[in-house]
Order: structure tokens, then sequence, then C-alpha cells
């Protein structure tokens, strides 16, 4: 989805033929599941990690080429701005003390990136939105030198016809325009995979998206943008502003936003690769020489590139992904709704919650989907993005209720039972899920961590400027020691 693309200048030709290849490949797609051709019973999960470069001052640092060279590792790769990079994490089992393992290789690979971009004058961040971002830091010239991006950034403008508009209402106010997308960079998150059967795939992905909501409630983390703080998660409505290429009549029309939770419950994988075919344009109309119904019916696996290049570019909170690896095809739920940060500790218990929840939900003999409107869901997670533990959220057989209570009462013992399910050791299971436990108990997570502690600086006569820069180096220093959020000092 995130592949590379050479120079390109795109025609109405060039559409017309992609548009042809979409429908093939949808065709060869459902034929690949009507006929049983993926793997029936995959149990792997799998991370990538969005990171943000700061320098000795804590400010923006658009050195992510240097870094990425020093790095000198496939594993890493870059993000839409020269201050983003993103580390991609093998996918694994969880079952015994693999989530051990996993962090402990998340760690050493963080601190090795953060050794090399030190080398380069440069310093790591995991956080949601980097606090000391200022507007200035996310013009055209700020983006990656990434071919890709460059039309990314050509074909949504062409579509939009008129700069993008940015406003969000918070605790405080935030109106501003940009003429690329590099805003979209101030947003990095960390994206769970997770490997799924097409029978099962429905299940998780409708699981995905009940639950989108308290995550963000509990893993908050990105309440300053340029200054001002606003939600406590803005990356989810920066995000959706950021990359919209409707102007406002198509809005008005009803057009859907690339940026998109969806407006129903699904049956099928198949659905959503239909609705991304049949609602959205292609922005990057790039057709392999690939046929893939000759490559299905010789007996191979068809990449189907212009179907997952096309998913690529709609942002769907939780997206299906297609494909091959080693010549099978399989189906992934990539949930895209969490921030960076704040500690390896805090991600890993973000994981493991969602991990052990979705499966629970998505095995149910009762699904949650069908005791929920889908609108309601919706509605969770921008109630979750703005008040972060302070949302109330509706959960069936609660009705509507503090998102703390939520967790505590209902949805950790569940999260527990999903990851014995998996196989986790409980002592690990306790150790992740009693971090989410605690962050409902103390009220704290990265976002209020941050608020407090500005407020705090601000109290002992800080400017803005200068508590965000001095928050954000406090809050560098506690994600090296690896101790979750909820105990660090203010």
């Amino acid at each position: 989805m995130g592949r590379d693309i050479q120079a390109i200048k795109i025609s109405g030709e060039d559409r017309r033929a992609y548009r042809e290849k979409l429908a093939r490949s949808l065709d060869v797609f459902a034929r690949m599941l009507r006929e049983h051709l993926f793997e029936a019973d995959p149990c792997l999960v799998g991370q990538e990690i969005e990171l943000n470069l700061v320098d000795e001052q804590g400010a923006p640092s658009m050195r992510n080429a240097d870094v990425l060279a020093a790095i000198a590792d496939p594993a890493w790769a870059t993000e839409v701005g020269q201050f983003n990079l993103e580390i991609n994490v093998p996918p694994r089992q969880l079952t015994g003390d693999a989530v051990v393992g996993l962090e402990q290789e998340i760690r050493d690979s963080l601190n090795h990136g953060d050794a090399r971009a030190r080398s380069v004058g440069s310093r790591l961040v995991m956080v949601g939105i980097l606090p000391t971002l200022r507007k200035s830091d996310v013009d055209a010239a700020a983006m990656s030198a990434n071919e890709r991006f460059r039309v990314l950034n050509e074909q949504i403008f062409a579509a939009r016809g008129e700069d993008m508009r940015i406003e969000i209402d918070g605790a405080e106010q935030l109106l501003t325009h940009s003429d690329s997308i590099t805003p979209e960079a101030a947003c990095t998150s960390v994206q769970l995979h997770v490997q799924v059967s097409p029978d099962a795939f429905a299940g998780y992905w409708n699981a995905a998206q009940a639950i989108a909501g308290v995550q963000v409630a509990v893993a908050a983390n990105s309440p300053f943008l340029f200054g001002r703080q606003l939600w406590h998660e803005t990356r989810i409505t920066l995000f959706e502003q950021a990359t919209d290429t409707r102007p406002d009549e198509l809005k008005r029309q009803g057009v859907r936003p690339r940026v998109w939770f969806g407006e129903r419950w699904v049956t099928s994988v198949f659905d959503l690769f239909e609705e991304n075919i049949q609602f959205f344009p292609a922005l990057l109309p790039i057709c392999e020489d690939e046929d893939p119904q000759a490559t299905l019916d010789s007996g191979d696996c068809p990449q189907l590139a212009e179907m997952s290049l096309h998913n690529g570019t709609v942002y769907r909170w939780n997206r299906p992904v297609y494909a091959v690896v080693d010549g099978r095809p399989h189906l992934r739920v990539e949930n895209r709704v969490l921030p960076g940060g704040p500690s390896v500790a805090d991600v890993m218990a973000n994981a493991a919650f969602f991990y052990g929840l979705v499966r629970v939900l998505a095995e149910s003999e009762r699904p949650v989907w069908t005791q929920m409107s889908f609108a309601t869901a919706a509605e969770n997670l921008h109630s979750a993005a703005r008040d972060g533990l302070a949302a109330h959220l509706y959960w069936p057989g609660l009705g509507e209720a503090p998102a703390p209570e939520l967790v505590l009462r209902r949805l950790l013992p569940m999260a527990r039972d999903g990851l014995h399910r998996w196989g986790v050791a409980s002592e690990h299971a306790d150790r992740l899920l009693g971090i989410i436990e605690q962050r409902c108990l103390t009220g704290r997570n990265g976002a209020s961590w941050q608020i407090a502690t500005v407020a705090a600086l601000a109290e002992r006569g800080a400017g803005r400027d200068e508590a965000l820069r001095a928050m954000t180096d406090r809050y560098i220093e506690h994600m090296h020691t690896n101790e979750p959020v909820h105990t660090w000092p203010v």
C-alpha cells in the first residue's frame, strides 16, 4: 500500500484503464474468496510505528533522509514529512512469552534508531502529534523527497481545487489553511495488524470499529497542535481534514471523505474493497503489467496491485489489507486509530487491549454490532478524541458511561479473556492490561499528562512555547525509561 512509485504524468486514458483494471481485480478477488484460496487459520499480529524527529531543542528535525541512511535497515522507511520515520515490526504469534520478546525487540530497534539519529543531530519521539510543531514546519517544503507523496499531494489538490481548511474547536480554537497535504505529517500513529481468515474477517473488522472510541479514550496522546490545546486526540480530526479531497460543495452533497470511519457494519471483506472502488476516484491510477485473471488461471496467486494501491489511498480507521507472502494470499485488519507513544510499555498495553478485546468480540455468540448502531460507534470515536478519559461512551447493556467505568467494569475482563485465547501467558496479560487499568483509575494517559505538565510549567511563569518545549524534553526523558505514562510525575 505504501510502495514507492516512479515520477508519472496522469492522463484521462490512465484513469480509464485503471478503473477497468480495478473492476477486473475485484472480480478476481471475489473468485478467490469463493474458491477458498486464502490461508484458513492464520493467527499472526504485527505493528507499524510512526515516529517524529526532533533536534536538541525539541523542535522538528527535517533530516529523515539522513537518519534513514544512518540506520540503514530496510524495516525503517520515510513518511510524509521530513521529520517523520516509520518502523515495521515483523509479524508473529502471540502465544506464551511472545509479547515480552516483541516489547524487547521494539525497544532495541528504537534505541538503535535513536542512537543513529543522534549521530546526525536528531532524536526519536513516539507521540501522536509533536507538541513543538509549528504551522511553518508543515509547508510543502517539509514534504519527504518521495515521488509517491508528491503525486498524492498533486492529485488531492487537483480534486479539491482549493487550499485545505483546518478548523478545530477544542479547549482552544484553531483555524488555518494549507496548500499541501504536509499537515498530515503531524499525525503519527501505531498501526496494529491482525491476520484473519476470510470467514472471520467481517467479525474482526466490525469488532474493531465498535471499540475504536474506547481505544482512543484510554490511549489519547495528541492534545497540542501549532501551540494550541485542542482535542485530547487532535490527530483524529486533523487527519480527517488534512487529506480531504472535497470542497465544501461536495461535502454538502454527502460525498464521502477519504479519511473514513465507514457507514455500516459489513458481512464480508468484499464489502469494503467494493465500497472503495465504487465510492472513491483513484488518486494514483498506476497500472501494472499483471493480468490477474490469467495469473489465477495459471495456478499462481495474483498481486492485485491496483486494488491494493487504491485501498492504500482510502484512509479507513480500520482498513482491510490484501497481501501475498511466499505465494500465499492473506487478509488483515489494520487498526489505525492509536497515536504513537508515550512509552513502548504503553504501546504494548494498547496493543494487548486491542488484540484481546477484538478477539472476544469477534467470536461472541451475540455480537456487539447487533446491539449498537454504526452511527453510535462513530460518535464514540469522536467523543473519545475530543475528551479522552473524560469522554462518555455508549455500550450495550451499560448505556452512556464514563470511559474509565466502561473499561473497568466491562472491557478489561473481556480483553483478558481474549489474550488467554491468543495463548498469552497470564502474567504478561495481567502486566499489560494493568497499565490500562491504572490509566483509568488515575485518569492519566499521554494527553492528560501533557496538558497537566504544560499547565504546571505555565503556573511557574513559562510562556506557551517554552512550556511545550520543556514538556517535550521531559516527555523524551520519561519515554526512554519505558515506565508507563500513568507513573510519570508532573
